[in-house]
C-alpha cells in the first residue's frame, strides 16, 4: 500500500474498521498469563488465524499482525532475543498469506519499555537499531501498513517515524496511550505530539488503550482542532475491573462500545476499532452502527 493508497482509503470508504483485541482474546482462547505472547502465537498459529479470520468476517479492514512485542529489548525480557527475526517473519508473513485480498495487514510496534535519557537509559541511536530491525522483518514478510500502538512519550514516537522513513515508504500510523485529559506518561499531550509528528509525515496519529471511549471525546476533538491527517481511535472496551486472581475484566458490552465510539467518529476519529477487552462482536457493533 502506498501512501496516497492509505489517503484515498480513508477519504473515499471511511469510517476504515481497525481490529479489536489481541492479547486479552488470546487469554480466552488458551494462551496463559506471563508468556511470550509473541512466542505463544508462532506456536499456535491456528489460533491467531482463526482471531484474524473472524475480525475480517466482522468487518475490520485494516488488522494487526501478532508483532506487538516483537521488538528485541522486549524479547530479550523474555529470554527470546534470538528469535527476533524468526517471530517478526513468521507472525506477519502468515497474517499476510491468511488474510491478503480480505483485510490490509499492518506490522505491529510499541514500546521497549526501557525509557529514553533523561527518562532512563536508552539512546536515541540505540533505539532507532532496535526499530529498524523490527521494520525490516515486517517489511519483508509483505506488510501493507506499519502501526506503532501504546506508546508513552513522543520521543519514542519520533524515533519509530525516523527508522520507519530510512527502511521504507509504507503508511505509518502512531497511537499512545494516554490519560483521560489526554496527557502522555512521560509528559506532554497527544495533541502536541500528533502535531509533531505530522510535520513529521506520519500519515495517522491517534490514541488506544489506556481508557475506555467514554473518556476519549475531549481527546479526539483536541486532535482533530490540531491536525489534519486522519485520526485513530482504538479504546479498551471501559474501565477494567481487577478480579481476586488479577485477571482485567472489562464490564462495558459491545452494544455500548458502539454508540461510544459513534461519538468518537462525530468527534473526528476516522480509523476506529478497539483494544482491550474488545472482541470481533465490537468490531460487528460498530460496522453496524457507522
Amino acid at each position: 500500500m502506498t501512501r496516497e493508497e492509505f489517503r484515498i482509503l480513508i477519504e473515499e470508504k471511511g469510517p476504515v474498521l481497525l481490529d479489536g483485541g489481541t492479547g486479552s482474546c488470546l487469554r480466552t482462547r488458551g494462551m496463559p498469563a506471563g508468556v511470550c505472547t509473541e512466542q505463544w502465537v508462532f506456536d499456535h498459529p491456528e489460533v491467531i488465524k482463526g482471531l484474524q479470520e473472524e475480525y475480517a468476517d466482522a468487518g475490520s479492514q485494516i488488522i494487526y499482525a501478532p508483532t506487538f512485542g516483537g521488538n528485541r529489548i522486549s524479547l530479550k525480557n523474555m529470554g527470546l532475543a534470538d528469535q527476533a527475526e524468526e517471530l517478526n517473519r513468521t507472525l506477519a508473513g502468515r497474517a499476510v498469506a491468511d488474510l491478503r485480498g480480505r483485510v490490509f495487514v499492518a506490522g505491529d510496534l510499541s514500546t521497549t519499555g526501557t525509557p529514553m535519557e533523561p527518562y532512563g537509559p536508552m539512546t536515541y541511536g540505540g533505539l532507532m537499531e532496535v526499530y529498524k530491525e523490527q521494520i525490516c522483518f515486517l517489511v519483508e514478510a509483505g506488510v501493507d501498513l506499519l502501526v506503532a500502538e501504546t506508546l508513552l512519550s513522543l520521543d519514542e514516537a519520533l524515533v519509530i517515524c525516523d527508522a520507519a522513513r530510512e527502511i521504507c515508504a509504507l503508511p505509518l500510523m502512531v497511537s499512545f496511550s494516554c490519560e483521560a485529559d489526554g496527557k502522555l506518561y512521560f509528559g506532554g499531550t497527544a495533541a502536541d505530539a500528533a502535531a509533531s509528528l505530522e510535520a513529521l509525515g506520519v500519515d495517522a496519529v491517534g490514541v488506544n488503550c489506556s481508557v475506555g471511549p467514554e473518556q476519549l471525546e475531549a481527546v479526539i476533538r483536541q486532535l482533530r482542532d490540531t491536525v489534519s491527517i486522519p485520526i485513530l481511535a482504538k479504546p479498551n472496551a471501559g474501565m477494567p475491573v481487577i478480579t481476586d486472581t488479577g485477571e482485567a475484566v472489562y464490564s462495558m458490552g459491545a452494544e455500548e462500545f458502539a454508540r461510544h465510539m459513534q461519538r468518537l467518529w462525530n468527534c473526528g476519529a476516522s480509523l476506529i476499532g478497539g483494544c482491550c477487552g474488545t472482541t470481533p462482536d465490537y468490531i460487528r457493533e460498530i460496522r453496524k452502527i457507522l
